[in-house]
């Protein structure tokens, strides 16, 4: 069954928020006097997935292999080389992000946000918390008191005092500063929020902190997070589903105790041994993949996790594989995922 198939067949049902078919976003690169484009960077490469109205879905690997592009092309805060974006929402229907024009995407925008991975950079230094929380309802047509309002409820709903709403971003430390960030992001009631590794920035103390902040909004709310991080330990703990990516493809996509535990990708499979151990008397067998992560520029023929992968045989370099489903929601793009037996190890282990 091909990958597309699968991800239709799995996003007709009624709970799906968000479906995402054949997404690609390729970067131009200029050589020369003239700046000619003489290649791409394939950051995302053809990657489908679904994710269900309130759920958490993860979506990891190392960096620089297109997650956080691809949360960006969803939201179409930049814009993609193709593919398409289903978003079911009772105020607009069942509409295609990246066919919608200006207007229709100022409309989306109040039922999307995104959390930014760097508290510091992500906050105007030069803004108060009334203006940078308030941004968002500025733009809407909201102003005056009913603003100042709106932003105090957010800080109290963030755990921050509403006599804050005075103060610059200086003042606060690099988890209050996240807050801040989670608070701008719930101005307009939006039901879907990218999170864009909205916790490796901050200490461990704070991590947790601002992971229970998260579930609790969304428990509250009703929210649906796409959930980009490296952290293994981190999605394990909040996530419902994860997929993972490899050099701007998906290759892995399943429920989270079923990925962490029996992952079916020899990438995946690697990851989980690469997680570091809290305790160091638990002992763990670690694959040592063999030469370099695969240059999107170039990638390599056929899968493009093969010049690595300890299992590989010569259909691996000379075909792709589909994204197939080999369990009920577990999907994996491998030739040899249905013949091999992996050892999945939790992080938490």
């Amino acid at each position: 069954m091909s990958e597309t198939s699968n991800v239709k067949r799995e996003a007709s049902d009624g709970d799906v928020l968000l479906r995402v078919a054949g997404l690609k976003k390729y970067f131009p690169v200029h050589k020369g006097f003239l700046r000619r484009t003489a290649g791409f960077v394939r950051a995302v490469d053809g990657v489908d997935f679904y994710i269900k109205r309130g759920e958490t879905f993860g979506l990891v690997g190392e960096s620089g292999c297109g997650k956080t592009t691809t949360g960006r092309c969803v939201l179409r805060a930049i814009e993609p080389t193709v593919g398409q974006a289903l978003f079911q929402d009772q105020e607009m229907g069942r509409v295609d992000v990246m066919a919608l024009d200006e207007a229709g995407l100022k409309v989306f925008r109040r039922h999307t946000a995104m959390i930014f991975q760097d508290p510091y950079s992500s906050l105007n230094p030069r803004m108060t918390l009334l203006d940078i929380v308030g941004e968002p309802l500025i733009n809407n047509g909201v102003a005056g008191q009913e603003r100042r309002d709106r932003v105090e409820q957010l800080l109290q709903m963030v755990g921050l005092r509403p006599e804050y709403i005075v103060r610059y971003p200086h003042a606060f430390s690099g988890g209050q500063r996240q807050r801040i960030g989670i608070a701008r992001a719930l101005a307009l009631n939006p039901q879907f929020v990218v999170c864009d590794e909205p916790v490796s920035a901050l200490d461990v103390s704070i991590q947790a902190q601002t992971l229970n902040l998260l579930q609790d909004l969304q428990d509250e709310l009703g929210l649906t997070y796409l959930f980009v991080a490296h952290q293994l330990n981190v999605v394990e703990h909040i996530c419902d589903r994860v997929a993972v990516m490899y050099v701007g493809k998906l290759v892995e996509m399943a429920e989270t105790e079923n990925l962490f535990q029996t992952p079916l990708h020899p990438y995946t499979e690697a990851l989980m041994g690469a997680a570091p151990r809290p305790d160091p008397r638990l002992r763990r067998e670690r694959i040592v993949l063999e030469g370099e992560v695969a240059n999107p520029a170039r990638p390599p023929s056929g899968c493009y996790f093969h010049p690595r992968c300890p299992y590989a045989i010569a259909l691996c370099s000379a075909e792709e594989p589909a994204l197939r489903e080999l369990r009920p929601e577990h999907f994996v793009k491998c030739h040899r995922a249905g013949e091999l037996t992996l050892k999945g190890i939790s992080a938490y282990a």
